[in-house]
């Protein structure tokens, strides 16, 4: 995942501009700069191991659908938010900046869409999928 300096742009956008991932955090309040990372600590671990980083990133409210509602291709962001259902606009908001920050999703011309490593990312969903599928027979045998 690469890494997005949290430094102020001087370059200013017009209101049809969608705003680089640099200038999208810094017009975000400071609580969006704890966007996880590999090798600084993140919710629930002090390692800085980037599964953590990630597992941090993907366990947070809606990342994961987010994700998952992109694999199409390019949605506008109320598109993404109709598609999620009860998400809220501010919720949706933070997801797509933390997910812009880590490389999974970028803003293109025709909204939001998977970068290469968001559809590697979403390539994995089928394994979980398969996990999870497991997971719920054992638990139907036990219950």
């Amino acid at each position: 995942m690469r890494s997005v300096p949290l430094r102020k742009s001087k370059r200013k956008t017009t209101s049809n501009e969608v705003p680089s991932e640099t200038e999208l955090l810094d017009q975000n309040p400071p609580e969006m700069t704890r966007i996880p990372r590999p090798g600084k600590p993140v919710r629930g671990s002090d390692t800085g191991r980037p599964i953590m980083a990630l597992l941090d990133l993907l366990g947070r409210r809606w990342a994961l659908r987010v994700v998952w509602e992109l694999r199409d291709g390019p949605l506008s962001f109320r598109d993404t938010q109709a598609r999620c259902g009860a998400i809220s606009s501010s919720v949706l908001n933070d997801r797509l900046t933390e997910l812009r920050a880590a490389g999974i999703v970028e803003a293109g011309e025709h909204g939001y869409q998977l970068t290469g490593e968001g559809r590697e990312l979403l390539a994995l969903y089928p394994a979980l999928d398969a996990w999870a599928e497991r997971w719920a027979s054992r638990e139907r045998r036990f219950s």
